[in-house]
């Protein structure tokens, strides 16, 4: 179990890890910081966070791989924290599990206020027992579980929310900002094209698996779950 209140803070730059220690235990929260992806592999093996701040350009290992290494074991809220500005970046750390994004320079108090609304949302979603049923499709939100045809799927967190979320509101069509405001839960300054990137790998999961359900495009609109 995580702990309350401690954060693992990972970026070359100690200047900014300082910077970040400051602000956050202004705010009450405990900071462990270090400087290389190997280093916070380590740290996530040996000490409980609630939350991680994850620089992407990092010496040993990178952001990116360390994120990846995360999701293979956990879903603990992750923010990614980079000076690379470019969509792809974006749509790689939403698609491997990221949380949030962030690109520096950022102001400290907005990025307290998305870590805030991070860790808020995940503790609501570790509180529920979230599940859906549908003929060859369970999805369990608080356990992170997919059953396809009765097959165990590892699908990355943010496929399974988005999944989730529409599977929740069958027949109800939403647009991509619609879909990035109500499962990354924050106003996405960036390309909508990470939401096409997420149904894309759904799809290759799920399409054909069932006739009486599917993840429909709704041209010039968005998406929707359908159900027949």
């Amino acid at each position: 179990m995580a702990l309350q209140n401690n954060i693992l803070v990972v970026d070359d730059d100690k200047n900014i890890c300082e910077l970040l220690r400051l602000y956050l235990e202004k705010e009450g929260y405990g900071v462990t910081c270090v400087y290389d992806g190997i280093s916070a592999i380590d740290a996530l093996l040996t000490s409980d966070f609630c939350a991680v701040l994850l620089d992407i350009m990092l010496p040993k290992l990178d952001g990116m791989e360390v994120l990846k290494k995360i999701r293979l074991k956990s879903n603990i809220p992750v923010l990614m924290l980079t000076a690379k500005g470019e969509t792809i970046d974006k749509v790689l750390g939403l698609e491997f599990g990221a949380d949030d994004y962030i690109v520096k320079p950022f102001e400290p108090k907005e990025l307290i206020a998305r870590l805030k609304a991070v860790l808020r949302r995940f503790s609501a979603d570790s509180q529920a027992d979230e599940e859906l049923t549908y003929e060859k499709l369970y999805i369990n939100k608080s356990t992170y579980e997919v059953k396809i045809d009765s097959v165990t799927y590892e699908i990355p967190p943010k496929e399974l929310e988005l999944l989730y979320f529409l599977a929740s509101h069958p027949n109800k069509v939403y647009t991509r900002d619609q879909l990035l405001n109500e499962v990354w839960g924050y106003d996405y300054y960036g390309d909508s094209r990470t939401v096409d990137v997420h149904v894309k790998r759904l799809r290759e999961k799920i399409d054909g698996i069932c006739e009486k359900w599917t993840l429909k495009t709704v041209w010039g609109v968005g998406y929707k779950f359908e159900v027949k």
